[in-house]
């Protein structure tokens, strides 16, 4: 290949044919290259690592393919839903016919210790009336706080930014909420889908996950996952949808530096190589973007540094034996949150492997294996007895420690939009300001947005197949 490129394969002479360059394989960044790639746009993906996918991705563990965490979305997340069928992949991570949240608490006696979270066919908000009335974790008067509680929460304006000013921490306990209503129910759902515990998270944040999961649709919170390895679809599925639509993808090239010459035309340096576009999508995490953003291509670039990061810590636990009949369960009374089979997506053949997935993991995120198992098999003991008497086959942990940006008061002004002051360079990833916290949706969002807008300098017109899923939310 020679030393100087055409992303839309043109000369040094140029081309009617006008080509973008994407840096970054996450979900944001192949979305971003399939949208234009779909639109009849010359596309070039970039991306450092050997593969693609970003942070929801496998590797393989002896005979195991191991997920890095255990993600999830909900029936809401209809950009993720549409990127799935665009790559093919809707069946491979199916949704839940209807909302049902097994929920063990071990401070209950027991015999009582499981509650269930799970929707009826009925309107909101009655969809959820009778789960929270025999829920058995709160009081009787917990659970009728509760149920003001989320009227108001109903009641919020999105678009008011003084939202994005307050903690949901504060706001629940001036709506009546009780430090057990907030750990057992508002905590349950929040830490999972924000990664911060309400004190930590901004209102705008948590007002918008739990009305748009729990308080729009019957249906918007029935949780779906993989089940098969997520690199078989961010990264096998994800490469075959891009090789198929015409986009060039090269993995383990880094791009070093970014800018742009008087005729508009962006060059993108990679070792050994400058590949010229019209369109430069930067779809990376926000300290990666700030290095490579050209000056002035923000009024303050420095914001993006200010935009903190939360980690997630899972723990990977293969027993002998079947311990656990569900696929999944939440957890209270307990360090473990949420713990979810992956058995059959692994490959295992003999015996049962369970993921236990850890947000807000700032105090454990650090701590070595060892301490990890003395801490967490005991409590998988206590929550599963089938375990006391089975044999541990292998413990391992993986650590993100920048799992996804931090959600606290504030954030909501630090988060760029997908337009830059320089012209031909867009944003993309979970960080941008989608309205969503660090979620596979946010970072699909951003990748549909940034194209959205480079489709505009290039001439090309928006396909509508791209947009129906704003269109279903």
């Amino acid at each position: 290949m020679s030393d100087e490129q055409h992303a839309d394969g043109a000369g040094a002479s140029g081309s009617a044919e006008r080509g973008a360059v994407v840096v970054g394989g996450g979900l944001a960044g192949v979305t971003a290259a399939l949208a234009l790639a779909d639109a009849g746009v010359r596309v070039t993906l970039l991306e450092g690592r050997p593969r693609l996918g970003g942070l929801a991705f496998s590797f393989r563990r002896g005979d195991l393919t191991v997920d890095n965490g255990q993600h999830v979305y909900l029936r809401c997340c209809t950009a993720y839903r549409w990127f799935l069928e665009r790559i093919e992949a809707g069946a491979l991570a199916p949704l839940q016919d209807r909302l049902d949240v097994p929920v063990l608490d071990l401070d209950r006696p027991a015999g009582r210790r499981l509650g269930r979270l799970r929707r009826d066919a009925l309107p909101v908000p009655l969809h959820l009336g009778r789960s929270l009335a025999t829920y058995p974790h709160l009081s009787l008067a917990e659970r009728a706080a509760v149920g003001r509680a989320a009227l108001a929460l109903k009641g919020l304006d999105l678009t008011d930014p003084a939202l994005d000013t307050q903690d949901f921490g504060s706001w629940l306990t001036a709506h009546g909420q009780s430090a057990r209503a907030v750990e057992a129910l508002w905590d349950l759902v929040g830490v999972a889908t924000l990664n911060a515990v309400a004190g930590d998270s901004s209102l705008a944040l948590a007002a918008m996950v739990f009305k748009t999961g729990l308080l729009s649709d019957p249906g918007a919170a029935d949780i779906g996952w993989a089940h098969v390895p997520l690199g078989d679809l961010h990264d096998g599925l994800a490469r075959k949808a891009l090789d198929s639509a015409g986009v060039r993808t090269e993995v383990r090239t880094r791009v070093t530096s970014l800018s742009r010459d008087a005729r508009g035309t962006w060059s993108v340096q990679v070792p050994g190589e400058t590949l010229r576009a019209d369109a430069v999508v930067l779809a990376v995490p926000q300290r990666e973007a700030y290095d490579l953003l050209p000056d002035g291509a923000l009024d303050d670039a420095g914001r993006l540094l200010d935009i903190g990061t939360a980690p997630i810590l899972n723990v990977h636990v293969v027993y002998d034996r079947k311990v656990l009949d569900k696929p999944f369960f939440a957890a209270l009374g307990t360090p473990v949150q949420w713990v979810f089979d992956r058995t059959a997506a692994s490959g295992l053949r003999e015996g049962q492997y369970l993921a236990l997935s850890q947000s807000a993991a700032q105090d454990e995120i650090d701590e070595p294996v060892a301490a990890l198992r003395r801490r967490y098999l005991p409590e998988l003991e206590r929550l599963l007895p089938r375990t006391r008497g089975a044999e541990v086959r292998d413990f391992f942990v993986t650590r993100e420690r920048t799992a996804t940006f931090a959600p606290g008061p504030g954030v909501g002004r630090l988060r760029p939009g997908a337009r830059t002051k320089a012209p031909g360079l867009y944003l993309a990833g979970a960080w941008t300001a989608t309205g969503w916290p660090a979620t596979m949706e946010s970072a699909v969002r951003s990748g549909v947005g940034a194209a959205d807008a480079a489709l505009g300098t290039l001439g090309r017109p928006r396909p509508r197949h791209l947009f129906e899923f704003e269109e279903a939310a």
